[in-house]
């Protein structure tokens, strides 16, 4: 069986909507699989000096591994590929690893509360010191930038889909000689390429969009710099932060179908978005999608889609939004995202998200089922307030 990255010579040529179905798959041949086997193992035949590449251990690496981190390193316009983690917190861990001792680190205000938390714990312990911005104030991340080390970006932003001037962010922090993450969890590769605009890594959770059914735990990172790859791959090594066989098999089995449902999903968040808008019991919609959206501008310009997660806020109370959350029958009140299925979720529940989240609302991650269903499901719910 050939390695993945010999599996076809024009994959960098390939539309990503090819990529992701194609890409990874072992080399054509009679009798040959169309899927690369689960490889349940723990170590390898070795003896003597381990040569350059040789597996060893199945800490280091496994082959079932390689090709979901082909596809996503492609996906994301590296040559190198991805580097696997055992959870998205596992990969932004190892992110974080990388601000120097005594450091510090630029990073939006509203963001995913496990990467906040993380950074706050270890702001705590006297590792680094933390330069919260608003992400959309370019001018105030750019003042932000003098002194840092690191500038960490989401964008749009959990849970407040804030959109950042990636091209400018990245460029100046570039110059200042800046490290530059992006965690790209909420628009995926398919909407926008970090490393195209200059970033230096990008971080996944997989768990959400990139598998996509709501069944596996996971992480990714992604980088072009050979050094820094091996830095990260070292960190996974003596971390342990791996991530089984079976959860990369069913992450790569998940990527294939991302166009798909990123397309059906995308489609009825904005009609779910404009609906929304209009109604009376909604307070404010944020969707980058909606022309009055302050992203929406932005979003355009620098995206190639909108996405599929919308923020409102209903009632004036959490108390009104966790009657309508109670009301739902079809749509399911639960934590995570980009699964088929719609969640919603009261962020404001979570005590470690900031205190400027409004405690009345509701994140919606909206999935692939039938629009008009969907729609029922929200306009009735909304009505128990």
């Amino acid at each position: 069986m050939s390695n993945p990255a010999e599996s076809s010579t024009t994959e960098s040529s390939w539309d990503p909507k090819t990529l992701i179905v194609a890409g990874g798959r072992p080399a054509h041949g009679l009798d040959a699989p169309v899927n690369y086997p689960v490889n349940f193992t723990s170590t390898y035949h070795s003896q003597g000096i381990a040569a350059a590449g040789e597996k060893v251990y199945a800490r280091f690496s496994n082959p079932t591994w390689d090709p979901f981190e082909e596809v996503l390193g492609t996906l994301e316009r590296s040559e190198l590929p991805a580097l696997v983690f055992s959870s998205g917190m596992a990969a932004i861990a190892a992110a974080l690893s990388l601000v120097p001792a005594g450091g510090v680190m630029v990073l939006p205000a509203h963001s995913y509360n496990g990467t906040l938390g993380l950074a706050q714990e270890l702001e705590t312990a006297g590792r680094f010191t933390l330069r919260p911005v608003d992400i959309a104030n370019t001018a105030q991340v750019l003042d932000a930038l003098d002194g840092a080390d690191v500038l960490w970006l989401e964008s749009p932003t959990n849970p407040m889909l804030e959109v950042a001037d990636l091209p400018v962010l990245l460029s100046a922090a570039g110059e200042k000689d800046v490290l530059r993450v992006v965690d790209n969890t909420f628009a995926t590769p398919l909407l926008q390429r970090p490393l195209e605009l200059g970033a230096d890594l990008v971080v996944h959770s997989v768990t959400k969009y990139l598998s996509g059914h709501s069944d596996i735990i996971m992480g990714a990172l992604v980088t072009r710099d050979e050094a820094l790859r091996a830095r990260l791959h070292g960190y996974r090594t003596l971390h342990g932060a791996i991530s089984s066989p079976m959860d990369v098999f069913l992450a790569l089995r998940g990527v294939r179908t991302l166009s798909v449902r990123l397309e059906r999903s995308q489609n009825n968040s904005q009609v779910l978005a404009e609906r929304l808008a209009q109604h009376p019991k909604i307070n404010v919609v944020r969707y980058p999608g909606l022309p009055q959206d302050p992203g929406h501008a932005r979003a355009t310009e620098l995206m190639d889609g909108y996405g599929s997660v919308i923020a409102f806020e209903v009632g004036d109370s959490a108390a009104h939004a966790d009657a309508v959350l109670a009301a739902f029958t079809l749509i399911t009140g639960a934590t995570s995202l980009g699964g088929v299925e719609t969640l919603a979720e009261r962020r404001a529940r979570h005590a470690s998200e900031p205190a400027t989240v409004p405690e009345n609302l509701i994140r919606l991650s909206v999935g692939i089922e039938d629009v008009e269903d969907l729609w029922a499901d929200l306009s009735r719910a909304l009505e128990q307030i």
